[in-house]
């Protein structure tokens, strides 16, 4: 398995991982799969040239995409010292085998190369216990949870709120 940017060139594979993430869990992300797939790839394979205030990983297996995460650095002048995991997802029948900690640590030695990054944030389905396993494994704290923090089909979700200080 191979840990790597993504490039302008896997944009194809990164959309199709992308709108799958978004059809399997809807839960797990704020953006929908209706809205996202009525976006041009453009707009992808720009995010992907560009890598300025966001950096995607890929994790692939035998030259296909299985799993992904993204950065997201803040931009404010007073947030400048933060940076957002965004976007996390492996496919399902290769979760369990470490993948996604792979992919976590990644993004965490990312930002803290990235100059005057002290932060780095996420946030969490409430019930995705799995998933608070692993960032707690690493460092993350929980400090809130936003309760109703997304409406799905006539459902809520609670979202934890995570913090990691280098």
């Amino acid at each position: 398995m191979e840990i790597r940017k993504l490039k302008e060139n896997d944009v194809e594979q990164y959309l199709e991982l992308r709108l799958e993430s978004l059809q399997k869990n809807p839960e797990a992300f704020a953006t929908s799969y209706e809205e996202e797939k009525e976006q041009p790839v453009e707009l992808y394979k720009n995010r992907l040239k560009e890598q300025g205030l966001s950096i995607t990983f890929g994790a692939f297996e035998n030259s296909q995409l299985i799993g992904i995460i993204t950065i997201v650095r803040e931009n404010k002048q007073k947030l400048i010292h933060r940076a957002n995991i965004v976007s996390t997802y492996v496919i399902p029948q290769k979760r369990g085998c470490g993948i996604g900690k792979k992919l976590l640590v990644q993004a965490m030695k990312e930002a803290q190369s990235m100059e005057g990054i002290e932060q780095l944030y996420l946030t969490v389905a409430s019930k995705n216990q799995v998933a608070k396993h692993l960032y707690k494994s690493v460092g993350f704290d929980c400090f809130g949870t936003d309760r109703k923090a997304l409406k799905f089909q006539h459902a809520y979700v609670d979202v934890d709120h995570m913090v990691l200080y280098f």
